[in-house]
């Protein structure tokens, strides 16, 4: 009986530790103000390391879209202030609105940077989360993002984006080449050098998978980073736009035979290929996954223009989707099952991006009136859009979240960047 009675008390408690501090859908959500000092520089830490350090952080929490950043302009408590809740004055920090306070302290031991995150409510002064991690000294932004990523699943009980990788093609010349980076575009590697290599997407094992034109026509090709490509799908006229399963043992395609475009599902080594659209003189390009599986979204022009639809892996159960606009393409299928994020092309010409929702067909608009904006993708929780937008000149990389809110450009340096691609899984690291 005291067992029994022990667990029914317990049982409370545990749903209670899984609720998220934060609610982030639904009317009523509003960004938490919060407050974000710079680090605090122990001994053996040197402050470049900090620098870069708290920009990482400093980003991902403004990028994050649930949090309210406070300008440290406005910060009025004594900067000498301590990391422990008796030595912090609340009152100041109430005064300039932060309702969480979220202090850092770095220091370095050796080859490894450690930082210790310490997460205060202002209103009651109690410290409600206390973590550290560590990092390789010569990688303060890998610290930076496993911190961040600590606090927000303290907030949301789920994983953030932070750790997770992209993909993404630079435009410079008559070159396009493929990259493969952090979430934040930055520690970028290339994949490719020289030539034309596009559409590329990332693997759940964190390979790369891209269309090349190193045989002057379109093949898709993968490759590992610091591996080699190696040829995946050299069928047709023009293989393009793959696109792997959630648990990437397949694949999707496009391929061109003389006046169509077919849908394909392969094994993820490209063997066993079978169309699973069947249109003669019609094109059916840009597959995207479901979550689960079992059904892919596609443009198609069956209909006299490129909308999107919705079909079982098989090829069975075809169903259009848009039917506002006559020229959307670019799907992708979020995380979360829900929505459909796509680029619409309006009467001006200009591209715009939207979500459809998978069972209603509700769209609901993101952008309007800055610039063309188009290749969306679902960040691996579905709670992020990642697209390129040309709004400041030349294109680039910007973040909101899946409502078309907190739009923020990627910290990285000036160029041309397109088409990026969200992993479907956080990358191991």
């Amino acid at each position: 009986m005291k067992a029994l009675l022990l667990s029914l008390l317990l049982v409370p408690a545990l749903v209670l530790a899984q609720a998220p501090v934060i609610e982030i859908s639904g009317a009523n959500f509003r960004p938490l103000p919060l407050a974000a000092p710079a680090p605090v520089v122990q001994e053996g830490a040197d402050r470049k390391s900090a620098q870069t350090f708290d920009s990482a952080f400093t980003y991902d929490l403004t990028a994050s879209g649930i949090f309210q950043v406070l300008d440290r302009n406005s910060f009025t408590a004594d900067a000498k202030e301590g990391m422990t809740a008796g030595s912090i004055n609340f009152s100041r920090w109430a005064d300039v609105g932060a309702e969480s306070l979220v202090k850092v302290s770095l220091a370095q031991d050796g080859g490894a940077l450690r930082g210790e995150l310490r997460l205060f409510s202002v209103a009651t002064g109690k410290e409600e989360l206390k973590v550290a991690k560590d990092a390789p000294a010569n990688e303060p932004r890998r610290l930076a993002h496993a911190l961040a990523d600590a606090l927000y699943r303290h907030f949301t009980r789920e994983p953030s984006p932070f750790l997770s990788r992209i993909t993404y093609v630079r435009k410079a010349g008559s070159n396009r080449d493929v990259y493969v980076a952090d979430w934040d575009g930055m520690g970028a590697q290339a994949l490719t050098k020289g030539g034309t290599h596009i559409l590329p997407t990332l693997s759940p094992s964190g390979q790369v998978a891209f269309t090349s034109y190193r045989k002057n026509r379109p093949d898709i090709y993968v490759q590992s980073p610091g591996g080699e490509a190696k040829a995946l799908v050299t069928d047709g006229q023009m293989a393009t736009g793959v696109a792997y399963s959630p648990d990437g043992k397949r694949i999707a395609y496009a391929l061109a035979e003389g006046e169509s475009a077919q849908i394909y599902v392969a094994a993820a080594d490209g063997s066993g290929a079978k169309a699973v659209t069947d249109t003669p003189y019609g094109l059916n390009t840009s597959p995207t996954w479901s979550p689960d599986g079992k059904r892919i979204a596609f443009v198609s022009n069956r209909g006299g223009s490129p909308q999107v639809y919705v079909m079982n892996a098989d090829g069975s159960g075809v169903k259009r989707l848009t039917f506002q606009g006559n020229y959307n393409q670019t799907p992708d299928w979020s995380p979360r099952g829900d929505l459909i994020a796509f680029t619409a092309r309006d009467e001006r010409n200009a591209f715009d991006l939207f979500t459809v929702n998978v069972d209603t067909g509700k769209v609901t608009r993101l952008t309007q009136d800055q610039g063309n904006n188009e290749e969306p993708t679902f960040s691996p929780n579905g709670r992020l859009i990642m697209f390129s937008t040309n709004r400041n000149g030349a294109a680039h990389l910007w973040v909101m979240t899946a409502d078309g809110n907190n739009q923020v450009p990627l910290p990285m340096e000036k160029g041309s960047w397109l088409t990026p691609d969200w992993g479907t899984a956080p990358a191991a690291k």
